[in-house]
């Protein structure tokens, strides 16, 4: 099977219940640097590291927007699971255009 994540511009970092970096597609790895084997602890500050740890014990999303390098960017967390049960996180980190649009629509 293809690697989806692979193939597509969205940086993908997946780690497991304890934090540690298990998979890193490579557009990830050219913004970020290999941090596979890596614990996320290593790289965030106290507060995002805690706010990591409340997503893994409550299996709760976050998302946020950063600018960096001149490049503003989506930072989506979410849970991922195996058996039902949270087992660890998935980021995804994608780069916004410029000027883009926001849509409103109906239900």
């Amino acid at each position: 099977m293809k690697d989806f994540f692979e193939s597509v511009d969205v940086a993908t970092t997946v780690c497991d219940l304890d934090g540690n970096v298990i998979y890193q597609n490579q557009r990830a790895k050219q913004v970020l640097g290999d941090a596979c084997g890596h614990n996320l602890k290593e790289c965030h500050q106290p507060a995002s590291w805690a706010k990591i740890v409340e997503m893994l014990s409550h299996g709760s999303s976050n998302a946020y927007t950063i600018e960096k390098g001149g490049l503003r960017k989506l930072i989506y967390q979410t849970p991922w699971y195996d058996n039902g049960t949270v087992a660890g996180l998935v980021e995804y980190s994608i780069v916004l255009p410029e000027g883009m649009p926001h849509k409103v629509r109906g239900n």
